[in-house]
């Protein structure tokens, strides 16, 4: 069944209204939260998560030591390592754990390894590390906030998206393969999608959802 249900919303309430309605959750944090899940995903890694950052100020639930579990989790189940991604970009990997330390905690609880601890670069990010074959949470301010609280209210299904060139997809390829998955999820669960702009003060991410929308409606017709 194509989805007969396509909406857009904006930031971390949004994405958990969206949640609760039961819908298929897609993320859209251009500069850089998205674009570099779909940087990872081109460098093959297993699955993406977003997190909040620790003490994040957000007007809904989330809860990243549990985001940080299932990523180890499904870490360990593959035998893979869990490579984070955090905040500052300017900064040392101390000061990029020091503000993801729930995130930390539930991956070690799932007694899954952290690989590296990467700063949010977009499609950049894949440059710095190997990423195949591993899992990546990326807890950012906007993004991961935005995608955790989706999970944390129950969404079926949360993915990330980006309009962005990323070093393997150029021009509209990046969008094509963000609006893909949201079908092939929402296909198999039988539900809507909601596209997320993670912020609503970020003009390039509401653009962005507008024309990952237009492109489902244009898909799924």
């Amino acid at each position: 069944m194509i989805p007969t249900i396509v909406n857009m919303t904006v930031n971390a309430s949004g994405a958990a209204a969206a949640a609760k309605n039961g819908q298929v959750v897609v993320i859209v944090d251009i500069i850089d939260m998205t674009t570099t899940c779909e940087a990872a995903l081109d460098a093959g890694a297993l699955a993406v998560y977003g997190a909040a950052p620790d003490n994040v100020n957000c007007p809904v639930e989330t809860n990243p030591e549990k985001i940080g579990f299932m990523a180890g989790s499904q870490a360990v189940d593959a035998d893979a390592e869990v490579v984070v991604v955090a905040e500052p970009r300017v900064g040392g990997v101390k000061e990029r754990m020091n503000n993801v330390s729930q995130v930390v905690e539930g991956i070690k609880k799932a007694g899954a390894k952290i690989g590296a601890v990467l700063p949010n670069l977009g499609s950049e990010t894949g440059k710095l590390t190997e990423l195949e074959g591993k899992v990546l949470v990326a807890a950012t301010g906007t993004g991961g906030v935005a995608f955790d609280a989706a999970v944390t209210a129950g969404a079926p299904a949360v993915l990330t998206a980006t309009v962005a060139r990323t070093m393997r997809k150029k021009g509209t390829m990046p969008a094509k393969e963000g609006v893909k998955r949201a079908l092939v999820a929402a296909e198999q669960l039988k539900t809507g999608i909601t596209v997320v702009a993670a912020s609503a003060n970020s003009l390039e991410d509401i653009l962005a959802a507008e024309y990952l929308v237009k492109q489902i409606i244009m898909e799924k017709n």
